[in-house]
Protein backbone atom coordinates (compact mmCIF):
# COMPACT_ATOMS: atom_id res chain seq x y z
CA UNK A 1 0.00 0.00 0.00
CA UNK A 2 1.33 3.36 -0.94
CA UNK A 3 1.69 6.04 2.05
CA UNK A 4 -0.87 8.14 0.46
CA UNK A 5 -2.79 5.05 0.40
CA UNK A 6 -2.13 4.93 4.29
CA UNK A 7 -2.79 8.63 5.00
CA UNK A 8 -6.34 8.48 3.41
CA UNK A 9 -7.13 5.16 5.08
CA UNK A 10 -6.23 6.63 8.64
CA UNK A 11 -7.92 10.07 8.05
CA UNK A 12 -11.11 8.23 6.59
CA UNK A 13 -11.32 6.09 10.01
CA UNK A 14 -11.01 2.55 7.57
CA UNK A 15 -8.22 2.04 10.47
CA UNK A 16 -10.64 2.93 13.37
CA UNK A 17 -10.46 -1.09 14.69
CA UNK A 18 -6.76 -1.10 14.88
CA UNK A 19 -6.38 1.91 16.55
CA UNK A 20 -9.65 1.28 19.46
CA UNK A 21 -7.89 -2.01 20.38
CA UNK A 22 -4.27 0.09 20.83
CA UNK A 23 -5.94 3.18 21.96
CA UNK A 24 -9.07 2.66 23.44
CA UNK A 25 -12.46 3.33 22.33
CA UNK A 26 -12.06 7.13 23.71
CA UNK A 27 -14.02 9.22 20.82
CA UNK A 28 -11.17 12.23 21.23
CA UNK A 29 -8.16 9.79 21.80
CA UNK A 30 -8.92 8.09 18.51
CA UNK A 31 -9.04 11.67 17.00
CA UNK A 32 -5.53 12.78 18.58
CA UNK A 33 -4.51 9.15 17.25
CA UNK A 34 -5.58 9.52 13.59
CA UNK A 35 -4.01 12.92 13.56
CA UNK A 36 -0.77 11.79 14.95
CA UNK A 37 -0.17 9.00 12.56
CA UNK A 38 -1.69 11.07 9.79
CA UNK A 39 1.04 13.33 9.97
CA UNK A 40 4.13 10.67 10.49
CA UNK A 41 2.83 9.11 7.39
CA UNK A 42 2.79 12.66 5.73
CA UNK A 43 5.99 13.20 7.28
CA UNK A 44 7.57 10.09 5.86
CA UNK A 45 6.29 10.46 2.28
CA UNK A 46 8.35 14.46 2.71
CA UNK A 47 11.36 12.76 3.27
CA UNK A 48 11.31 9.36 1.01
CA UNK A 49 8.24 10.37 -1.33
CA UNK A 50 4.89 8.16 -1.71
CA UNK A 51 6.59 4.76 -1.85
CA UNK A 52 5.19 1.38 -0.70
CA UNK A 53 4.98 1.16 3.24
CA UNK A 54 3.81 -0.24 6.47
CA UNK A 55 2.66 1.25 9.72
CA UNK A 56 4.00 -0.34 13.03
CA UNK A 57 3.59 0.65 16.59
CA UNK A 58 5.59 -0.61 20.01
CA UNK A 59 4.42 0.23 23.45
CA UNK A 60 6.38 1.24 26.32
CA UNK A 61 6.36 -0.47 29.45
CA UNK A 62 5.87 -0.14 33.39
CA UNK A 63 7.24 -2.53 36.05
CA UNK A 64 4.37 -3.51 38.35
CA UNK A 65 6.21 -5.75 40.95
CA UNK A 66 9.64 -7.20 40.80
CA UNK A 67 11.23 -3.96 41.99
CA UNK A 68 15.47 -5.35 41.28
CA UNK A 69 15.16 -9.04 41.24
CA UNK A 70 15.66 -9.77 37.40
CA UNK A 71 19.20 -9.61 37.60
CA UNK A 72 19.42 -12.03 40.38
CA UNK A 73 17.21 -14.47 38.41
CA UNK A 74 14.36 -13.35 40.13
CA UNK A 75 10.28 -13.25 39.03
CA UNK A 76 9.03 -9.86 37.28
CA UNK A 77 5.69 -8.53 36.61
CA UNK A 78 5.24 -5.57 34.14
CA UNK A 79 3.07 -4.56 31.43
CA UNK A 80 2.97 -2.45 27.98
CA UNK A 81 1.22 0.86 28.19
CA UNK A 82 -0.52 3.46 25.50
CA UNK A 83 1.99 5.18 25.19
CA UNK A 84 4.13 4.50 21.87
CA UNK A 85 6.57 4.59 19.32
CA UNK A 86 5.04 4.75 15.74
CA UNK A 87 7.04 4.00 13.03
CA UNK A 88 6.29 4.46 8.88
CA UNK A 89 8.48 1.94 6.74
CA UNK A 90 9.61 0.99 3.74
CA UNK A 91 11.53 -1.60 1.94
CA UNK A 92 14.93 -0.92 0.21
CA UNK A 93 17.00 -3.32 -2.16
CA UNK A 94 20.34 -1.86 -1.32
CA UNK A 95 20.42 -3.25 2.09
CA UNK A 96 20.90 -0.05 3.89
CA UNK A 97 18.33 0.75 6.90
CA UNK A 98 17.83 4.64 7.35
CA UNK A 99 15.96 5.42 10.37
CA UNK A 100 14.84 8.94 10.94
CA UNK A 101 13.47 9.97 14.39
CA UNK A 102 11.59 12.69 14.78
CA UNK A 103 13.89 15.67 16.58
CA UNK A 104 17.04 13.55 15.76
CA UNK A 105 19.60 13.29 12.93
CA UNK A 106 18.86 10.14 11.11
CA UNK A 107 21.17 6.73 11.62
CA UNK A 108 22.21 4.72 8.61
CA UNK A 109 23.45 1.61 8.65
CA UNK A 110 25.25 -0.24 5.68
CA UNK A 111 25.55 -3.90 5.44
CA UNK A 112 29.31 -4.02 6.30
CA UNK A 113 28.39 -2.73 9.69
CA UNK A 114 26.61 -5.49 11.63
CA UNK A 115 29.35 -8.00 11.14
CA UNK A 116 31.10 -7.31 14.55
CA UNK A 117 29.94 -4.73 17.45
CA UNK A 118 31.50 -1.24 17.24
CA UNK A 119 33.04 0.07 20.58
CA UNK A 120 32.77 3.34 19.08
CA UNK A 121 29.15 3.35 18.64
CA UNK A 122 28.29 2.23 21.94
CA UNK A 123 25.00 4.04 22.97
CA UNK A 124 24.12 4.92 19.71
CA UNK A 125 20.91 4.40 17.59
CA UNK A 126 22.99 2.84 15.02
CA UNK A 127 24.57 0.22 17.31
CA UNK A 128 21.02 -1.08 18.26
CA UNK A 129 19.69 -1.16 14.38
CA UNK A 130 22.63 -3.24 13.61
CA UNK A 131 22.76 -5.37 16.69
CA UNK A 132 18.91 -5.82 15.65
CA UNK A 133 19.72 -7.23 12.47
CA UNK A 134 22.75 -9.39 13.92
CA UNK A 135 20.49 -11.35 15.90
CA UNK A 136 17.48 -11.75 13.55
CA UNK A 137 20.72 -13.18 10.93
CA UNK A 138 21.93 -15.59 13.94
CA UNK A 139 18.86 -16.90 14.44
CA UNK A 140 18.08 -18.06 10.93
CA UNK A 141 15.81 -15.01 10.30
CA UNK A 142 15.98 -12.82 6.74
CA UNK A 143 17.16 -8.96 7.47
CA UNK A 144 16.70 -6.37 4.56
CA UNK A 145 17.27 -2.72 3.89
CA UNK A 146 14.42 -0.08 5.22
CA UNK A 147 13.53 3.79 5.70
CA UNK A 148 11.79 4.48 8.51
CA UNK A 149 10.37 7.60 10.16
CA UNK A 150 9.63 7.61 13.70
CA UNK A 151 7.28 9.44 16.45
CA UNK A 152 7.67 8.61 20.27
CA UNK A 153 5.54 9.26 22.97
CA UNK A 154 7.38 7.42 25.36
CA UNK A 155 9.15 10.21 27.33
CA UNK A 156 12.92 9.63 28.34
CA UNK A 157 13.88 9.71 32.25
CA UNK A 158 10.41 8.07 32.08
CA UNK A 159 11.27 4.45 33.70
CA UNK A 160 8.67 3.66 30.23
CA UNK A 161 11.91 2.40 28.44
CA UNK A 162 11.79 4.28 25.13
CA UNK A 163 15.35 2.55 24.16
CA UNK A 164 13.75 -1.42 24.30
CA UNK A 165 10.86 0.51 22.51
CA UNK A 166 13.26 1.45 19.71
CA UNK A 167 15.02 -1.86 19.79
CA UNK A 168 11.90 -4.21 19.48
CA UNK A 169 10.36 -1.82 16.41
CA UNK A 170 13.52 -2.54 14.56
CA UNK A 171 12.65 -6.37 15.19
CA UNK A 172 9.14 -5.37 14.67
CA UNK A 173 9.92 -4.14 10.76
CA UNK A 174 12.07 -6.52 10.20
CA UNK A 175 9.48 -9.19 11.18
CA UNK A 176 6.52 -7.76 8.99
CA UNK A 177 8.45 -6.55 6.09
CA UNK A 178 11.20 -9.82 5.34
CA UNK A 179 9.24 -12.55 7.69
CA UNK A 180 5.85 -12.22 6.64
CA UNK A 181 4.86 -11.18 10.40
CA UNK A 182 6.21 -15.27 11.67
CA UNK A 183 8.81 -14.80 13.85
CA UNK A 184 7.53 -14.75 17.60
CA UNK A 185 7.45 -11.69 19.36
CA UNK A 186 9.64 -13.33 22.68
CA UNK A 187 12.03 -14.10 19.77
CA UNK A 188 12.12 -9.93 18.74
CA UNK A 189 12.79 -9.27 22.78
CA UNK A 190 15.76 -12.21 22.76
CA UNK A 191 16.74 -10.48 19.78
CA UNK A 192 16.73 -6.61 21.30
CA UNK A 193 18.28 -7.99 24.38
CA UNK A 194 21.67 -9.00 22.39
CA UNK A 195 21.55 -6.01 20.75
CA UNK A 196 21.93 -3.78 23.76
CA UNK A 197 23.98 -6.21 25.37
CA UNK A 198 26.30 -6.49 23.05
CA UNK A 199 26.20 -3.96 20.11
CA UNK A 200 24.90 -0.74 22.50
CA UNK A 201 27.16 -2.01 24.88
CA UNK A 202 24.80 -2.25 28.30
CA UNK A 203 24.22 -4.78 30.68
CA UNK A 204 20.46 -5.43 30.83
CA UNK A 205 17.30 -7.83 31.80
CA UNK A 206 15.27 -9.45 29.27
CA UNK A 207 12.35 -7.51 30.89
CA UNK A 208 12.07 -4.47 29.22
CA UNK A 209 12.07 -6.02 25.69
CA UNK A 210 9.76 -8.52 26.58
CA UNK A 211 6.98 -6.45 27.90
CA UNK A 212 7.35 -3.97 24.99
CA UNK A 213 7.49 -6.91 22.58
CA UNK A 214 4.59 -9.26 24.07
CA UNK A 215 2.07 -6.55 25.29
CA UNK A 216 -0.57 -6.70 28.04
CA UNK A 217 0.57 -7.93 31.39
CA UNK A 218 3.30 -10.33 31.40
CA UNK A 219 4.80 -12.37 34.45
CA UNK A 220 8.50 -13.37 33.92
CA UNK A 221 10.44 -15.83 35.88
CA UNK A 222 14.24 -15.71 35.12
CA UNK A 223 15.62 -18.72 37.28
CA UNK A 224 16.90 -19.70 33.77
CA UNK A 225 17.80 -16.25 32.35
CA UNK A 226 18.55 -18.21 28.87
CA UNK A 227 15.51 -19.24 28.60
CA UNK A 228 13.19 -17.54 31.23
CA UNK A 229 9.74 -18.25 31.48
CA UNK A 230 6.86 -15.70 29.67
CA UNK A 231 3.11 -15.69 30.60
CA UNK A 232 1.17 -13.16 29.33
CA UNK A 233 -1.79 -12.57 31.75
CA UNK A 234 -5.58 -11.66 30.78
CA UNK A 235 -6.58 -8.34 32.99
CA UNK A 236 -8.02 -5.22 31.36
CA UNK A 237 -7.28 -2.81 34.38
CA UNK A 238 -9.09 0.01 33.10
CA UNK A 239 -12.81 -2.32 32.87
CA UNK A 240 -11.82 -3.29 36.60
CA UNK A 241 -12.35 0.59 37.69
CA UNK A 242 -8.21 1.77 37.52
CA UNK A 243 -5.78 4.01 35.76
CA UNK A 244 -2.28 3.79 35.84
CA UNK A 245 -0.53 7.56 36.40
CA UNK A 246 3.63 7.94 36.19
CA UNK A 247 4.26 11.06 38.01
CA UNK A 248 7.66 12.19 36.82
CA UNK A 249 9.03 14.46 39.60
CA UNK A 250 12.02 16.04 37.43
CA UNK A 251 14.66 14.30 39.72
CA UNK A 252 17.69 13.92 37.77
CA UNK A 253 19.52 10.61 37.29
CA UNK A 254 22.67 12.70 37.01
CA UNK A 255 25.20 11.19 39.15
CA UNK A 256 23.30 7.62 40.28
CA UNK A 257 25.31 5.01 38.72
CA UNK A 258 26.77 4.21 41.70
CA UNK A 259 23.99 3.71 43.51
CA UNK A 260 22.06 1.33 40.77
CA UNK A 261 25.21 -0.78 40.43
CA UNK A 262 25.66 -1.21 43.94
CA UNK A 263 21.94 -3.24 44.28
CA UNK A 264 23.14 -6.13 42.14
CA UNK A 265 26.57 -6.06 43.51
CA UNK A 266 25.37 -6.13 47.29
CA UNK A 267 22.50 -8.89 46.09
CA UNK A 268 25.10 -11.05 44.56
CA UNK A 269 28.04 -10.40 47.27
CA UNK A 270 25.66 -12.16 49.70
CA UNK A 271 24.65 -14.60 47.47
CA UNK A 272 28.30 -15.26 47.49
CA UNK A 273 28.53 -15.08 51.01
CA UNK A 274 26.10 -18.31 51.25
CA UNK A 275 28.76 -20.33 48.34
CA UNK A 276 25.61 -19.32 46.02
CA UNK A 277 26.08 -17.28 42.11
CA UNK A 278 22.73 -15.20 42.79
CA UNK A 279 19.93 -14.63 45.36
CA UNK A 280 17.36 -16.90 43.76
CA UNK A 281 19.46 -19.63 44.59
CA UNK A 282 19.26 -18.77 48.23
CA UNK A 283 16.43 -19.29 50.78
CA UNK A 284 15.42 -16.66 52.98
CA UNK A 285 16.00 -19.04 55.63
CA UNK A 286 19.88 -19.23 54.76
CA UNK A 287 20.00 -15.58 54.39
CA UNK A 288 18.75 -15.14 57.88
CA UNK A 289 20.43 -18.29 59.32
CA UNK A 290 23.70 -16.30 58.46
CA UNK A 291 22.36 -12.45 59.23
CA UNK A 292 25.46 -11.92 61.78
CA UNK A 293 27.75 -13.13 59.00
CA UNK A 294 26.51 -11.01 56.71
CA UNK A 295 26.27 -8.00 58.58
CA UNK A 296 29.74 -8.35 59.66
CA UNK A 297 31.27 -8.66 56.41
CA UNK A 298 28.50 -6.90 54.03
CA UNK A 299 26.60 -4.62 55.91
CA UNK A 300 23.12 -4.06 56.78
CA UNK A 301 22.49 -2.51 54.09
CA UNK A 302 23.06 -5.07 51.63
CA UNK A 303 21.26 -7.94 54.36
CA UNK A 304 17.96 -5.93 53.74
CA UNK A 305 18.44 -5.78 50.26
CA UNK A 306 18.87 -9.33 49.90
CA UNK A 307 15.70 -9.95 52.50
CA UNK A 308 13.57 -7.50 49.71
CA UNK A 309 14.54 -9.85 47.14
CA UNK A 310 13.30 -13.21 48.83
CA UNK A 311 10.01 -11.22 49.84
CA UNK A 312 9.65 -9.92 46.01
CA UNK A 313 9.89 -12.68 44.68
CA UNK A 314 7.31 -14.22 46.31
CA UNK A 315 4.83 -11.29 46.09
CA UNK A 316 5.17 -11.52 42.03
CA UNK A 317 4.30 -14.99 42.05
CA UNK A 318 1.21 -14.09 44.68
CA UNK A 319 0.37 -10.95 42.48
CA UNK A 320 0.62 -13.03 39.00
CA UNK A 321 -2.37 -15.41 40.48
CA UNK A 322 -4.31 -12.17 41.58
CA UNK A 323 -4.28 -11.52 38.22
CA UNK A 324 -5.54 -14.74 36.74
CA UNK A 325 -8.59 -14.91 38.65
CA UNK A 326 -9.46 -11.48 38.56
CA UNK A 327 -8.83 -10.37 42.00
CA UNK A 328 -7.91 -6.56 41.79
CA UNK A 329 -7.86 -5.56 45.40
CA UNK A 330 -5.06 -8.97 46.27
CA UNK A 331 -3.22 -7.77 43.13
CA UNK A 332 -3.12 -3.89 44.65
CA UNK A 333 -2.42 -4.67 48.16
CA UNK A 334 0.86 -6.52 46.14
CA UNK A 335 2.19 -3.30 44.68
CA UNK A 336 1.67 -1.69 47.86
CA UNK A 337 3.50 -4.26 49.78
CA UNK A 338 6.24 -3.84 46.76
CA UNK A 339 6.66 -0.46 47.41
CA UNK A 340 7.04 -0.47 51.13
CA UNK A 341 9.68 -3.17 50.57
CA UNK A 342 11.82 -1.26 48.07
CA UNK A 343 11.12 2.30 50.38
CA UNK A 344 12.46 0.10 53.81
CA UNK A 345 14.67 -2.39 52.31
CA UNK A 346 15.65 -1.73 49.09
CA UNK A 347 16.41 1.42 49.99
CA UNK A 348 15.93 2.87 46.41
CA UNK A 349 13.70 5.70 46.84
CA UNK A 350 16.01 9.07 47.22
CA UNK A 351 20.02 8.73 47.30
CA UNK A 352 21.81 8.65 50.53
CA UNK A 353 24.63 11.28 49.46
CA UNK A 354 22.04 14.08 48.73
CA UNK A 355 19.44 13.19 51.72
CA UNK A 356 17.83 17.07 51.17
CA UNK A 357 16.38 15.73 47.34
CA UNK A 358 13.79 13.45 47.81
CA UNK A 359 11.43 14.11 45.15
CA UNK A 360 10.67 10.29 44.69
CA UNK A 361 9.39 10.05 48.83
CA UNK A 362 7.96 13.33 48.96
CA UNK A 363 5.40 11.84 45.15
CA UNK A 364 4.59 8.90 47.49
CA UNK A 365 3.88 10.80 50.29
CA UNK A 366 1.50 13.03 49.06
CA UNK A 367 0.15 10.33 46.57
CA UNK A 368 -0.78 7.75 49.75
CA UNK A 369 -2.41 10.92 51.38
CA UNK A 370 -4.53 11.79 48.60
CA UNK A 371 -5.80 7.60 48.33
CA UNK A 372 -5.73 7.01 51.87
CA UNK A 373 -9.67 5.23 51.64
CA UNK A 374 -9.94 5.46 47.77
CA UNK A 375 -8.73 1.77 47.68
CA UNK A 376 -5.45 2.31 45.13
CA UNK A 377 -1.92 1.84 45.49
CA UNK A 378 1.39 3.49 44.92
CA UNK A 379 5.26 2.71 44.91
CA UNK A 380 8.51 3.46 43.50
CA UNK A 381 8.73 3.14 40.00
CA UNK A 382 11.66 1.51 37.62
CA UNK A 383 15.05 1.44 39.11
CA UNK A 384 14.41 4.38 41.66
CA UNK A 385 16.30 6.68 43.41
CA UNK A 386 14.97 9.62 40.85
CA UNK A 387 12.69 10.30 38.11
CA UNK A 388 9.02 8.55 38.58
CA UNK A 389 6.70 7.09 40.95
CA UNK A 390 3.99 4.73 39.86
CA UNK A 391 0.37 5.03 41.15
CA UNK A 392 -2.99 2.54 40.85
CA UNK A 393 -5.52 5.53 40.84
CA UNK A 394 -9.76 4.75 40.67
CA UNK A 395 -10.78 6.35 37.46
CA UNK A 396 -13.20 8.74 38.98
CA UNK A 397 -10.17 10.13 41.31
CA UNK A 398 -7.78 10.58 38.56
CA UNK A 399 -9.06 14.46 37.60
CA UNK A 400 -8.55 15.06 41.43
CA UNK A 401 -5.28 13.42 41.46
CA UNK A 402 -3.56 14.78 38.73
CA UNK A 403 -4.62 18.31 39.69
CA UNK A 404 -3.07 17.62 42.93
CA UNK A 405 -0.18 15.93 41.93
CA UNK A 406 0.38 18.82 39.49
CA UNK A 407 0.46 21.31 41.65
CA UNK A 408 3.72 20.12 43.37
CA UNK A 409 5.67 18.60 40.36
CA UNK A 410 4.21 20.82 37.21
CA UNK A 411 2.02 20.54 34.62
CA UNK A 412 1.91 17.79 32.88
CA UNK A 413 3.98 15.96 35.60
CA UNK A 414 1.15 13.39 35.78
CA UNK A 415 1.24 11.05 33.18
CA UNK A 416 -2.29 8.70 32.85
CA UNK A 417 -2.23 5.48 31.28
CA UNK A 418 -3.86 2.23 30.33
CA UNK A 419 -1.77 -1.10 30.29
CA UNK A 420 -2.12 -2.15 26.11
CA UNK A 421 -3.09 -5.57 25.45
CA UNK A 422 -1.29 -5.39 21.67
CA UNK A 423 2.53 -5.92 21.53
CA UNK A 424 4.64 -4.99 18.78
CA UNK A 425 2.29 -4.93 15.98
CA UNK A 426 1.95 -3.59 12.12
CA UNK A 427 -1.11 -1.81 11.86
CA UNK A 428 -1.32 -1.13 8.18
Amino acid sequence: MKACEIYDKIMLGHADDSLRELYGDDGAALEKYRARLGQAVKRFSELYGNREAMLFSVGGRSEISGNHTDHNCGRVLCAAVDLDIIAVASPTDDGVITVKSEGFEADTVLPEDIAEPCEKKYFTSEAIIAGMEKAFIDRGFKVGGFAAYTVSDVFKGSGLSSSAAFEVMIGNILNHMYNGGAVDNVEIAKAAQFAENVYFGKPCGLMDQTACAVGGFTAIDFENPASPVIEKIDFDLSRNGYGLCIVDTGASHADLNEDYAAVPAEMKAVAKLLGRRVLRECSEDEIIAKASEIRAVEGDRALLRALHFTSENRRVARQTEALKRGDTSAFLEGVLESGRSSFCYLQNVYAPKCTSQQALSLALCLTERFLEGRDGAWRVHGGGFAGTIQAFVPVSFIPEYKKRIEAVFGKNSCHVLKVRAAGAVRII
